[in-house]
Parts: structure tokens; C-alpha cells; sequence
């Protein structure tokens, strides 16, 4: 399934941060391929589809959005609080090569239009769960983490089916930006309609309305059969654009190998392998701090006496309101400086693209550790300083995209991005919003119940993030080690 047919990927940088993943493609001849300017109807296809992405992405982030709300009525401890996004991000990771599979052999409109009735139907449903019945909330998580899956895994490929190359890649980059986006617009719906109407369960009663618009969308504007094309363009690995040359007699072809094969080069592939362990670190930072920061800062402002204490009363959610801005902000600055740094720097030094991820994990680190050390006495340093650990954490992932692309061999692209995605969230954002909650959960059971040491537990597990942090800026280090040998055997 991984012959080397002449294929080269170039994913969208922002499809890493989020936890796309690649679905399972199948090669097939080479034919040319002959097509008109993109119609009208194509461009609307597409605004629909990124319009669904946005809401997808909103409904990842609503929970950490009313975090707060959510732990209080339910009487979780903040190890149970931090297993609400694991057991999502599990049931998304495992779901969504299934939904690949799927997408490659089965109708793409009815799983899509299916995928979204059933994750906006399971999120309203979440609405009405009684306190008493908290395990039925976790299970209706997982669920709509799996509806999500359905959407984020074929999407992708009905856009590709839609443009040729050039225009290819402008849309799904376009596709991809509103993961950033949606991500913290779900912050802002959360909080915005926790504050407007005082009960958190409205927070999961808008999304839904905005999936039904886009499902009845989906059924007067897509095709029943979306137009595939040939076996060599629809070779797509969700994370990005194909570069497609039409097969000539005499193009040399690479023998099959199987899978397993593919697996074991790439653990002798040491750029990709420690660059994989350098992604892994920075997903499993931005897991903690996506589900955790509010509750810090809210914490911390108790302590200060900024805020009083959500005893009774609905919780203050001007915090998430103002991470989701951050999360916006710089995820878009982020991918674009990037990007910018390595283009220009690349020309001067073959190591840039592992050095340029090494110095912004370490920066990044040193500044997530101030914002920890300031949280107590200064709450506008602390967003200054989760605002740059955020944007110098997603410096990262364009560039770890393209160090991928051009140290794995064509035929085996699709494997290591998969497996890339795979470990990533396993080792990564799946578990660290529980580590952090069970370690900040441990340190309160030890010590006298109070305020200050509420902030405390939370303020010394978060160090865990800093150190990982650091941990992955080595990681890329070593990457920079190996990169310029990997390539070049990558280009034999």
C-alpha cells in the first residue's frame, strides 16, 4: 500500500497541532488527469466543509472552556476533571483510522453528513445529564469524539478531489487555519454563554444548531457521489496536497514492501524518530495547558483576591475568554512565523529546520515556567507569558511537517505520518491533561484543604510541562544531529 509511485505529500502546517490523522490510502496506476477551473459550486463545497471544521473544533474545546462549572456540579478532583479530554482524545485517536478506512471504500457524503448528525445529537444530549449521573457525561465525551473523527478524517479528501494542486493547497491551508480558530472560539462560546445565561449546559446547546445547518448544507450542496479522482489522486494522506505526475513507460518503480517493513526503516530513521519524540513533547505540553490554564489563573486570582470563589454562584469565566483570544492569535502568528523562519534561514544553515524547533521548545519552556513563578502576584504577566509559550510552541509544527516530508522516503510518507500522529497523541495530549490533574490531586490530598494550596498543587504540577518542554528542545537537538545524512538517503 506503500509503493513509490513518484508521490509527495506537503501537509498544511496546522493539521499536527489538532490531531488530524492519516488515513489509510491506496496506490493505484498513474493516469492523467485533465480538469477546468474549479466551478462555483466547488468553492461552496469547500467554505461549507471548513465551516463544519470550525464547529468540529468548537466542540473540542468547550469543556475547557467552563472547566470550572463543569468539575463544581459534577465533584470531580481535578485527576477525574483531567480524564473528561483524555478519554475524548482517546476515543478520537483510536476512531479515526477506522473512519479512513471507511472514507477510502464507502459513499464520503452519507459517513459525513451521519458523522455530524451524530457528534451535534450526542453534544446537545450532554446538555441534560443530572449531577448524579457524571459517568454518562464522560461516555457521551468519548462518543462525540468519535463523530468528530468521522468528519476530520475525510473532509480533507473531498476538498482534494475538488481543486488540482495549486489551488489544492490554498484551500486546505485555509481548511486547516480554522482548526486554531474553532479551537478558540470554543473557549469563547463556552464562557460567553456560561456567563450570558448563568448554567453551563447552554455552552452545549449552540454547537449543535450550528451542526444542523451545516448537515442540511451538506445534503443540498455535496453530490451523493463525491467526484473521486484517479487511484493516484485519491493516494491522499488527510494531512495534506499530492503532487501527482502522470505515469511514462520507463519511470522507474520501487518494489513493495510491507508494512512492517516500512515501520522497521523508519525506527532506523533517527530524524524521524527524534523529531516524532519532539512533536510528541509539544503535544503534550499544549494538551495541559488547553484543558488546565483557566482553572490556574482562576485559582491564582483566589488567592489574590482578585476574584471570590465559585462556592455557590456560577464560576467567572472571563479567563477562558481570554485564553481562547490567545489560542486564536497565536496559533495563527505561530504557524506563520515559522514557516517564514525556516524559508529564510534553511538558505545559510541545512540543520535550521531541528534548531529553529530546539530554541522556540526551550524558549517556550523558560516562558510557561515565569508565567508559573509570576501566577500568584502578577495576572497580566502570567497571559504575556502564556501567550509567548503558546506562540513559540506552535512555531513548530509547520516546520516539523516539512522535516518529516524530506527525511522519510516518498513510498513510506504515509506510514510515518500516521504513526507520527499516532504516538504523539498516545504519549502526548491523551494523557497529560490527567497526569497534571492527578498529580495537583495528590498534592491536595497531602496537605491541609485551603485555597492557597489548591493553587499550589496546581501551580507544581504544571512544572511537569516546563521540563517536558525542555525535554523535547533536546529532542530536536539530536534531530539536528542525523537530519542532513537522512536526507540525503532519502533522496537515494
Amino acid at each position: 500500500a506503500h509503493e513509490n509511485t513518484g508521490l509527495q505529500s506537503q501537509p498544511p502546517p496546522e493539521e499536527q497541532n489538532y490531531g488530524a490523522t492519516a488515513a489509510h490510502v491506496r496506490q493505484g496506476p498513474f493516469a492523467s488527469v485533465s480538469r477546468t477551473a474549479p466551478a462555483k459550486n466547488e468553492y461552496l463545497i469547500a467554505a461549507l466543509l471548513c465551516y463544519a471544521n470550525l464547529i468540529n473544533f468548537m466542540d473540542w474545546f468547550i469543556v475547557p472552556g467552563i472547566l470550572l462549572d463543569i468539575q463544581k456540579y459534577f465533584k470531580l478532583s481535578d485527576g477525574g476533571t483531567g480524564l473528561l479530554q483524555t478519554v475524548f482524545i482517546l476515543c478520537y485517536m483510536l476512531a479515526a483510522p477506522i473512519f479512513g478506512y471507511l472514507g477510502d471504500r464507502y459513499n464520503r457524503k452519507i459517513i459525513l453528513g451521519a458523522g455530524i448528525f451524530f457528534w451535534s445529537s450526542v453534544t446537545l444530549g450532554s446538555s441534560f445529564i443530572n449531577e448524579l449521573y457524571y459517568w454518562i457525561f464522560f461516555l457521551l465525551r468519548g462518543l462525540v469524539g468519535i463523530g468528530t473523527a468521522s468528519y476530520s478524517t475525510i473532509a480533507p479528501t473531498i476538498i482534494a478531489d475538488l481543486f488540482e494542486e495549486g489551488k489544492r493547497t490554498t484551500m486546505l491551508s485555509i481548511f486547516y487555519i480554522f482548526i486554531p480558530v474553532g479551537s478558540g472560539l470554543g473557549y469563547v462560546l463556552a464562557a460567553g454563554m456560561a456567563d450570558a445565561t448563568g448554567d453551563w449546559h447552554w455552552a452545549f446547546r449552540v454547537t449543535p444548531c450550528m451542526g444542523g445547518v451545516a448537515l442540511v448544507l451538506l445534503i443540498l450542496l455535496v453530490p451523493h457521489r463525491t467526484q473521486r479522482r484517479t487511484a493516484a489522486h485519491r493516494a491522499l494522506s488527510i494531512s495534506g496536497t499530492i503532487r501527482v505526475a502522470a505515469e511514462k513507460p520507463g519511470v522507474h518503480r520501487t518494489a513493495k514492501t510491507t508494512w512492517c517493513q516500512d515501520v522497521i526503516s523508519l525506527a532506523k530513521n533517527w530524524s524521524f524518530v527524534w523529531s516524532s519524540l519532539g512533536l510528541t513533547a509539544m503535544a503534550f505540553v499544549t494538551g495541559a495547558l488547553g484543558v488546565w490554564v483557566p482553572v490556574f489563573l482562576y485559582r491564582a486570582q483566589v488567592v489574590q483576591g482578585i476574584v471570590p470563589p465559585c462556592l455557590h454562584e456560577s464560576c467567572n469565566s472571563s479567563n477562558s475568554l481570554i485564553f481562547g483570544g490567545i489560542t486564536i492569535g497565536t496559533g495563527i502568528l505561530g504557524v506563520i512565523a515559522g514557516a517564514e523562519a525556516a524559508r529564510r534561514l534553511r538558505k545559510i544553515n541545512n540543520k535550521a529546520d531541528p534548531l529553529i524547533c530546539a530554541t522556540s521548545m526551550f524558549i517556550s519552556a523558560l516562558c510557561l515556567y515565569i508565567a508559573l513563578t509570576v501566577a500568584q502576584t502578577n495576572t497580566l504577566s502570567t497571559f504575556i507569558f502564556i501567550a509567548l509559550g503558546e506562540l513559540f510552541l506552535s512555531v513548530n509544527w509547520a516546520v516539523v511537517t516539512d522535516i518529516l516530508l524530506y527525511v522519510v522516503t516518498p513510498r513510506r510518507q504515509s506510514t510515518a505520518i500516521a504513526l507520527q500522529i499516532l504516538v504523539s497523541h498516545l504519549l502526548g495530549d491523551a494523557g497529560s491533561p490527567y497526569l497534571i490533574g492527578t498529580i495537583s490531586h495528590a498534592i491536595q490530598d497531602k496537605n491541609a484543604r485551603s485555597f492557597q494550596w489548591s493553587f499550589w498543587s496546581m501551580q507544581y504540577s504544571f512544572i511537569v510541562c516546563s521540563f517536558i518542554g525542555v525535554c523535547g528542545g533536546a529532542f530536536f537537538l539530536l534531530t539536528s544531529f542525523y537530519i542532513e545524512e537522512d536526507r540525503k538517503e532519502a533522496e537515494r
